[in-house]
């Protein structure tokens, strides 16, 4: 009797054992599938962007040019709620700076006005403005650039010289080419960048066409780009497999690791408070178009979707399934509630971002100097951003994890730093 008893215990604690891994993989399956999703969405909105980039070369129209200005903003939407996958996964981040890398220094792409200076000490192709020159000199030797091609910018300009800021691919290269410089400071007003400026009849600053054939290259390699992160994704896909089949418990420190580290180094520290603390327009992520709310809110968004484990698709269908949510609840409702909570209030102050922007005071103005009120609303939503990360810090110890090392800032971690 009591070997049968002890044999009933064994299978029930056996079984117990399996659900809880079961459910614990269910929840990284549907971390990948909101990955699959996404990235299809982004890659998505960045082919409408590509076909009416085609539409604006062919016809160089204001109206061409704005609809290509709506088409940007409309694929930010998607991407930014990507980035919570960006920490944690290799295999995101060593290509995410392709797509999404900032600040640049424009000067290496086109021209760029008198007050952008001459030079800089840490760029020697601070203003190498490719568009206007059909040869440029790198590490001695001359190198063709009289055709504008995707290979190019992407082997050749991105990043050369091992110069971070000299980014020649992705989003925000398109959008300094859609707006052209941002020369308004912390005062009202975006880029405004004419049409005239891809019109080879009616040539405003010189070499339309070139500067066309770059804005179509970048537009093309951006949609190549997409296209390999969603097939990552995919069912069988690398970044899908590698997570689905791997060791449990390492997967759902992966997605903790990309909900903290973007929550507080990456969101709350270098886009929104090093930005706060210099009164830099040029510390906005998306300073050509003063997009920077949406990006944030966004940004936001996408961490609060991993954690509920949904995504609402930009057909208005949701992408729902087990939840990290869930998995903290079974182990501490408390820790749950709060953390629920904590992300509901960082998207109510995101939200505030957005509203102000949209009432006519964009983020560039919201961080500039004897703005108090500005200041206080872009702060607050650091504040959210840093109480929500400390709640994430609870979920990863409900959930018997090993102490998860987010990403930091020197602007929130050791803020004298900043101004040495």
């Amino acid at each position: 009797m009591r070997f049968f008893i002890a044999i009933a215990a064994a299978v029930v604690l056996t079984s117990t054992a399996y659900a809880g891994h079961h459910e614990k993989k269910a929840v990284i399956e549907q971390y990948t599938k909101i990955a699959h999703a996404m990235y299809s969405d982004s890659l998505t909105t960045a082919k409408r962007l590509q076909s009416i980039v085609n539409r604006l070369i062919a016809q160089p129209t204001e109206a061409n040019l704005a609809a290509a200005r709506t088409a940007w903003l409309a694929a930010r939407v998607p991407y930014q709620q990507t980035e919570v996958y960006r920490f944690g996964n290799a295999i995101v981040d060593d290509w995410e700076g392709k797509v999404n890398a900032w600040p640049l220094d424009e000067g290496l792409i086109d021209y760029v006005a008198a007050s952008y200076g001459a030079e800089s000490e840490e760029n020697p192709f601070y203003r190498a403005n490719v568009i206007a020159n059909k040869s440029i000199k790198i590490s001695g030797k001359t190198v063709d650039t009289s055709r504008i091609t995707k290979a190019l910018i992407s082997k050749t300009l991105h990043e050369v010289n091992e110069v971070e800021s000299n980014v020649a691919t992705g989003y925000h290269a398109i959008e300094f080419l859609l707006w052209g410089q941002d020369l308004n400071g912390n005062g009202p007003g975006a880029g405004n960048r004419p049409a005239s400026d891809f019109d080879p009849k009616n040539c405003s600053w010189g070499n339309c066409d070139r500067r066309a054939a770059y804005l179509k290259a970048a537009s093309d390699l951006l949609v190549d780009d997409l296209v390999w992160m969603t097939n990552q994704w995919a069912p069988n896909g690398k970044a899908t497999v590698g997570l689905v089949k791997g060791d449990v418990k390492k997967g759902l420190s992966t997605i903790l690791t990309g909900m903290g580290s973007l929550s507080y180094g990456e969101l709350a520290g270098e886009r929104m408070k090093l930005g706060l603390m210099l009164k830099d327009p040029e510390e906005e992520h998306d300073c050509f178009s003063d997009n920077t709310h949406n990006s944030h809110y966004y940004d936001a968004l996408g961490i609060r979707n991993i954690y509920l484990g949904e995504y609402r698709r930009i057909d208005g269908s949701v992408v729902k399934g087990p939840s990290l949510s869930s998995l903290v609840a079974k182990t501490s409702k408390g820790v749950d509630q709060e953390l629920r909570s904590k992300l509901d209030a960082t998207m109510s102050a995101m939200g505030k971002l957005v509203k102000a922007a949209e009432a006519g005071e964009a983020y560039d103005q919201m961080i500039g100097p004897n703005n108090k009120a500005g200041n206080a609303r872009v702060q607050a939503a650091v504040d959210a951003l840093t109480s929500q990360t400390k709640s994430i810090e609870k979920a990863v110890a409900a959930l018997g994890l090993s102490r998860i090392k987010f990403e930091g800032s020197d602007s929130l971690d050791n803020p004298s730093a900043v101004f040495q």
